[in-house]
């Protein structure tokens, strides 16, 4: 088994995918499954499926195969999704409000504590009962309640004097909407950056390099 510092971040980027396939198979009902069985509904060979389930130390039989109940168990206690970690959210623009809304957050291991911006417009409307506050009630709000990630869903220009603040509070978590680069300032911050318009680039380069079938 491997350190945390040695698995790969490909590995670790396909650990979410693995887990919502086991959890489709449960729901179907599936006992058990092989390395080839899976293999073959995630387009993976099955040699790297066992290589990267070998990093946390393997756990399937020989001639079994996995136990798709115990393997979703695994691969949510590798993801920490039993260990709820408090996360706020900034920006309750359109964008803001649809991920509060719709994200269900409790089941990828996040309890969502408190949304807010700038505009005192959204002052005390609720997402999920969840009132919205303004900048101002940033510091005393994190002081109190001491969340460890925060969702930026604000303007790139907005973005650094919030990730300041919220540096400074403790906060060093980051799932990213905004364009800013976290990175530059603060490299040892846990960032995960959505770029939906890179993926929809992403998507345009497919669809004109495919060859007609």
């Amino acid at each position: 088994m491997k350190t945390a510092n040695e698995i790969s971040a490909s590995v670790i980027g396909r650990l979410p995918r693995y887990y919502r396939f086991l959890c489709e198979l449960q729901n179907t009902g599936t006992v058990r499954i092989s390395s080839n069985e899976l293999s073959k509904r995630m387009g993976l060979t099955a040699s790297q499926i066992r290589q990267d389930f070998n990093c946390f130390g393997g756990f399937g039989q020989q001639g079994y195969g996995y136990n798709v109940e115990q393997l979703k168990n695994e691969m949510a206690r590798i993801l920490g999704l039993n260990t709820p970690k408090k996360a706020i959210l900034i920006g309750a623009g359109n964008l803001g409000r649809a991920v509060a809304a719709q994200m269900r957050f409790e089941e990828m291991g996040f309890q969502l504590i408190g949304i807010f911006d700038s505009d005192t417009a959204f002052c005390g409307m609720k997402i999920k009962g969840i009132p919205i506050l303004t900048d101002n009630d940033l510091t005393p709000f994190c002081s109190v309640h001491r969340p460890e990630m925060a969702i930026l869903c604000l303007p790139q220009a907005q973005a650094p004097a919030i990730v300041d603040e919220l540096i400074l509070l403790g906060v060093d978590s980051f799932w990213n909407f905004s364009h800013y680069d976290i990175h530059t300032k603060y490299p040892g911050a846990n960032v995960e950056n959505v770029h939906m318009s890179d993926s929809l680039m992403t998507l345009s380069y497919k669809i004109k390099n495919t060859e007609i079938r």
